[in-house]
């Protein structure tokens, strides 16, 4: 059994993420911390109480973090990805719930602290929570069973510049800071996810087999799935004739948890660039640590996802939504 905390900015792939942690029977989600990414932390906190809330599932403890980068200005969110309110503009009713008493960075910290070895955090926006968390612990690496990031890419292009994934780019001196240490780490990026694609026959599948869970995710993903059909046809990447569809973005960070075998990993130490035409990129150094680079030797190794069995992991992700009866919450 995992347990996990996910670290959000919901976020239409974010709500998927959240689905399928709380749907699968090997995983059990014991709060979400919130950020700023894909809209305002104050937007993207409201909108975890709201999700949970749908799903039925409002139990699960909600502490808001971080409304801005460690260092730089926040970057504009991308309501032309996301919508206005970041879930495709549903303007879902406000939540009855409340955030916890406690920040982001000290509910992980707390998490890691009740539960020795056993946590596993899947950040799944910005890293500035796990950066402030690592300040408040600064053993939090050695507490954790594991931390999974959704970000970043080493050899696919960019979805914000040619270098930069939307995550990385948008805190990269947090990004860097959190790859510093020692911890296992894997990482998530678009080298695997933009081969993933989710078409609008999987998300039909889950709209009539997984309920009120199933309704939301098909209603959430139409913005979405709008928005990414066009980008990727206007790329090449999409036929002119094929359904709608987008990649799995956040939601392949949890699925890595369970299919463990459907990714091919590199591995080195890794590098956020802070800074000018590549800011936001991220950079790793496959060589092994006695012939690193210098600046790069004292750097810890962490993996990477390069390959991925895209079939495999939607499969997974749609069976386990459909198939799965914490999916539809009881009456």
């Amino acid at each position: 059994m995992y347990k996990i905390v996910i670290d959000t900015d919901p976020g239409i792939d974010d709500a998927q993420a959240i689905a399928f942690s709380i749907a699968h029977p090997q995983i059990a989600l014991l709060g979400l911390t919130t950020v700023f990414g894909n809209a305002t932390v104050e937007i993207t906190t409201q909108n975890a109480l709201a999700i949970l809330e749908t799903f039925g599932h409002s139990h699960i403890p909600v502490a808001q973090g971080a409304a801005v980068p460690l260092h730089q200005t926040r970057r504009p969110s991308p309501d032309f990805v996301h919508g206005q309110d970041g879930l495709g503009n549903l303007n879902l009713p406000k939540p009855a719930n409340k955030p916890a008493a406690l920040s982001a960075a000290e509910f992980i910290v707390q998490q890691a602290n009740a539960h020795p070895g056993q946590i596993t955090v899947v950040a799944i926006g910005p890293l500035t929570n796990i950066a402030l968390a690592l300040q408040l612990d600064p053993e939090l690496p050695s507490k954790l069973h594991e931390l999974v990031v959704m970000g970043g890419t080493v050899s696919a292009p960019g979805n914000v510049t040619p270098l930069a994934e939307a995550n990385f780019i948008s805190d990269p001196h947090a990004a860097d800071e959190v790859l510093a240490h020692d911890w296992p780490l894997s990482i998530i990026g678009l080298d695997v996810t933009l081969q993933t694609l989710v078409t609008d026959t999987h998300l039909r599948l889950i709209r009539d087999g997984a309920g009120i869970m199933g309704e939301f995710l098909w209603n959430s993903s139409r913005f979405y799935a709008n928005f990414y059909t066009e980008h990727l046809r206007a790329a090449g990447q999409l036929p002119a004739n094929d359904e709608s569809a987008f990649p799995m973005h956040d939601a392949s960070a949890v699925v890595y948890l369970v299919e463990r075998n459907a990714y091919g990993m590199c591995c080195g130490s890794a590098r956020v660039i802070h800074d000018g035409l590549a800011v936001g990129q991220l950079a790793i150094d496959q060589a092994s640590p006695a012939h690193r680079a210098p600046g790069w030797q004292n750097r810890p190794t962490v993996q990477a996802a390069m390959q991925v069995d895209a079939a495999r992991t939607i499969d997974t992700f749609v069976d386990t939504l459909i198939n799965n009866p914490a999916s539809i919450p009881a009456d």
